[in-house]
């Protein structure tokens, strides 16, 4: 019986969050064309015959000294720390530039634990070719078997990704029980399901100047009905409007999308009190990076 925790690392945007998404069958991740939409490391649960895999995906590796982003680099580190096996995920349609280079740096001493997915096959432009050289360059020791071209988004090598990593994985009893395909708290989720409808709404206005904070929540009618209060926490007052939307449509577009995602992962009917408020920049302050990054 198989049984390990796998991290998948990868510059912003490589389709980390898919692909996971796309092994767990499930909704794990949210997903946003916005960089850098992944603040926490994230277990997505496949269970099969040969045992169980805990994927850890981790927020893309971004180089810059801001505060939020080497909170976010700290994830990713940690995860790589506590992982058997590593899966890189890079993007065939891009060149390989400094971030792929920082993160081949720290995988040069996991080569032998790791294995690489070049993703987005399917998208015009993508050079497998070019992507495979690099990784020749700059991680030699890296088994040209532990190469792998897959589309996240149509689900091509997927399959084959996934057998040979189950095939890695240690032997050992599984860590969760088998309807597990993920262990978030249901706070965490539903604040994750606003945010993503919220960056996806709102992506060229100000999609990293905001989190979601569950207020309050209760069940009602016999446990059948959750009804949560929800705050969108935006770093200035003058962000408020563009949230809140003319006459209050953005927001009311917001609740709406987050409460038909919901309605797929939950049994219970949500009530959502969703509202905006300012969290003058939080960016900047450790405790409120520590409430959203380390939970």
């Amino acid at each position: 019986m198989k049984s390990g925790f796998i991290t998948i690392i990868g510059r912003p945007s490589a389709g980390k969050s898919t692909l996971l998404n796309k092994m767990c069958r499930e909704k794990v991740a949210i997903v946003s064309k916005v960089p850098q939409t992944t603040r926490n490391a994230i277990r997505g649960i496949v269970n099969r015959n040969q045992g169980q895999i805990v994927f850890i995906d981790t927020p893309g590796r971004h180089l810059s000294e801001k505060k939020m982003n080497k909170k976010l680099m700290d994830v990713s580190s940690r995860a790589l720390q506590e992982c058997d096996l590593v899966l890189y995920l890079l993007d065939a349609s891009r060149a390989p530039g400094t971030e792929e280079e920082e993160i081949t740096s720290l995988l040069i001493p996991l080569a032998g634990k790791t294995v690489a997915a070049i993703n987005k096959m399917d998208v015009q432009g993508a050079d497998f070719n070019r992507t495979r050289d690099f990784l020749s360059q700059k991680m030699a020791a890296l088994d040209d078997k532990h190469i792998f071209s897959i589309s996240a988004f149509t689900g091509d090598g997927v399959e084959e990704l996934l057998t040979f990593l189950f095939s890695l994985a240690p032997e050992g009893q599984p860590l969760y029980d088998e309807e597990y395909y993920t262990d978030q708290d249901t706070e965490f989720r539903i604040a994750e399901i606003i945010r993503e409808q919220a960056i996806n709404r709102l992506r060229q206005e100000l999609p990293h100047s905001l989190y979601v904070n569950i207020e309050d929540m209760e069940f009602k009618e016999n446990g059948n009905q959750l009804w949560v209060r929800a705050f969108i926490i935006v770093e200035r007052e003058s962000q408020k409007g563009m949230v809140v939307g003319k006459g209050g449509e953005m927001i009311k577009a917001i609740r709406l999308g987050a409460l038909k995602n919901l309605k797929n992962i939950f049994d219970w009917k949500i009530d959502l009190d969703l509202r905006v408020k300012t969290g003058k920049d939080w960016r900047q302050k450790d405790h409120t990076l520590k409430k959203i990054i380390d939970r």
